[in-house]
C-alpha cells in the first residue's frame, strides 16, 4: 500500500472517528435537552394542577401572591374521592368548653395580640372563596424534584418513637406529648417567632401533632402550627402551616393546600402565608391558637385558627387510623439538622433561647388540651418530654391557673454545650 493510501485511510478513519464522536455529543446534548424540556413540561404542569383560576388577586408586601380562588375550585377536588363531594361549611359540633373559655380569655384580657397575616395589609378575597398563595416555578425547582415539592422527607418520623431513627434522621425536637388513650383533638396557644436558619435546606417549625397507628410504614399525622421554611416558600418569614400524611410520609400528603385532601371553607386566612407581627427578645410577646378536632358526626378532622376563624377540614376517608381516633398527641418544636461529621446546625429553635430564660425570651406553648371521647377539652394527663440533645432544645413543663398546662422549649442549637 502506497504512502498516499495509507495516508487517505488514516484520514477516513479520523473523520468516521470525529463523526462518531460528534454523534455521541450530540446525543449527549438532546438527552440533556429532552431532560431539561421534560422537566420544563412537568414543572408547568404542576404548576397548572396548583394554581387554580383566580376570582381576584392579592400582592403581599412580602412578595407572595394571594389567589382568590372560587372555594369549588380548589386543589382538594383533585382528588378523585372528592368529585362528588358535598362541601360541608361548617362542623356539626365544636368540643364542649370552647366557647367557654374563649368568654374567660376575653374577660381576662387573655387574648394575645391581634394577629394579622401580611396579604391582609392589601386586600381581603371575596365570599365563596379561599385565598390560596400562588405557587411560583421557584418554588418547585427548590424542591429536589416535582414529586417532592411540598412534601416532608420521608424520615421526618415523629420523635418519642425511636430516638435513633430521629437523629439518623437530621431531625430534632423539644415536645411534650400524651399517648395510652383514644384522643379526637388536641389544642394549644403557641408563641410566634422568627426563628434563623442556618442553611436554606433546614427549616424551623413549631406545632401540634395528631397521630395514629405506629411509627412505622402506617403512620397517620395531622399537624398545624407555625414554620420558618426557606427551601418551601423562598424566604424567611414565619408562616402559618399544616401538614398531613397517611403513610408516614411516603406517598401521601403535603404541606397547606400543594396537593389534594385538606377542603378549606374560609376566605380570610391562607395556609402558607406570612404571620405578621411576631414577637421580640424582651419586647411584645404574640401567639396564635390552634384547635384541631373530630366533628363526632361526620368524621372529619376539622381546623380553627384563633377565636374566629373555621378553617376547613381533613375528609376522614384520608386516613385509616385517623378514621377512628388518635393514640397520641404532640406539641413542641422541631428543626433539621444537615450538618455532617457530628457536627451541629446554629439553626434556631422557637426564639432561639432555651427554656429556663422564661417570658419574653424563650418561646411558649400555652392553654395545651386535648379532645375527649365526649367531645370535651380537658387538659391532659401523664404529659412526658422528649428531647434528643437537650444540651441544644430542651423543654421544660408547668402549670398554673392563668396558662393551663404550659411549656417552655427550643434553643440555639450549635453552643459550646452543643457542638
Amino acid at each position: 500500500m502506497g504512502f498516499a493510501q495509507l495516508s487517505r485511510g488514516r484520514s477516513r478513519r479520523a473523520l468516521a472517528l470525529a463523526l462518531c464522536v460528534w454523534s455521541l455529543i450530540s446525543l449527549s446534548c438532546a438527552a440533556r435537552l429532552t431532560d431539561s424540556s421534560r422537566q420544563q413540561l412537568d414543572v408547568q404542569k404542576h404548576l397548572n394542577r396548583l394554581n387554580k383560576p383566580a376570582v381576584k388577586s392579592i400582592k403581599s408586601p412580602d412578595g407572595d401572591i394571594i389567589d382568590c380562588v372560587h372555594i369549588s375550585q380548589q386543589p382538594a377536588f383533585d382528588h378523585p374521592y372528592l368529585k362528588d363531594h358535598k362541601i360541608q361549611m361548617r362542623p356539626n359540633y365544636h368540643p364542649e368548653g370552647l366557647f367557654n373559655e374563649n368568654k374567660v380569655a376575653e374577660k381576662t384580657k387573655e387574648r394575645s395580640n391581634p394577629q394579622v397575616q401580611l396579604w391582609h395589609t392589601n386586600g381581603r378575597c371575596p365570599e365563596d372563596t379561599i385565598p390560596v398563595r400562588r405557587t411560583r416555578k421557584d418554588d418547585i425547582l427548590r424542591a429536589s424534584s416535582v414529586k417532592a415539592y411540598g412534601r416532608k422527607k420521608q424520615r421526618s418520623i415523629p420523635k418519642s418513637a425511636d430516638p435513633d431513627l430521629a437523629n439518623e434522621s437530621g431531625h430534632q425536637h423539644a415536645i411534650v406529648y400524651v399517648n395510652g388513650d383514644k384522643y379526637y383533638g388536641a389544642k394549644a396557644t403557641i408563641n410566634v417567632w422568627e426563628p434563623k436558619i442556618q442553611q436554606p435546606n433546614e427549616f424551623s417549625l413549631s406545632q401540634l401533632w395528631i397521630l395514629g397507628g405506629s411509627f412505622g410504614e402506617d403512620l397517620n399525622s395531622i399537624e398545624a402550627g407555625w414554620q420558618v421554611s426557606p427551601d418551601l416558600y423562598g424566604d424567611n418569614n414565619t408562616r402559618l402551616f399544616t401538614y398531613w400524611t397517611s403513610d408516614a410520609y411516603q406517598a401521601t400528603g403535603c404541606y397547606n393546600l400543594l396537593c389534594s385532601g385538606f377542603i378549606q371553607i374560609n376566605s380570610e386566612i391562607a395556609m402558607g402565608a406570612s404571620i405578621s407581627p411576631v414577637s421580640g427578645l424582651r419586647g411584645s410577646q404574640y401567639d396564635i391558637s390552634i384547635l384541631v378536632w373530630k366533628d363526632p358526626k361526620e368524621g372529619h378532622w376539622w381546623m380553627q385558627f384563633g377565636n374566629d376563624y373555621v378553617l376547613g377540614y381533613w375528609p376522614s376517608f384520608l386516613f385509616s387510623y385517623l378514621a377512628d381516633s388518635a393514640s397520641m398527641i404532640e406539641w413542641g418544636g422541631e428543626v433539621v439538622n444537615s450538618e455532617a461529621d457530628g457536627q451541629h446546625t446554629s439553626t434556631q429553635m422557637g426564639s432561639g433561647r432555651f427554656p429556663e430564660e422564661g417570658f419574653g425570651k424563650a418561646s411558649y406553648f400555652r392553654n395545651i388540651q386535648v379532645v375527649d371521647s365526649s367531645n370535651n377539652l380537658k387538659a391532659p394527663k401523664g404529659l412526658g418530654t422528649f428531647t434528643e440533645q437537650s444540651n441544644c432544645y430542651d423543654v421544660q413543663t408547668g402549670s398554673n391557673g392563668d396558662w393551663g398546662h404550659y411549656f417552655y422549649y427550643g434553643g440555639p442549637g450549635k453552643n459550646p454545650n452543643c457542638p
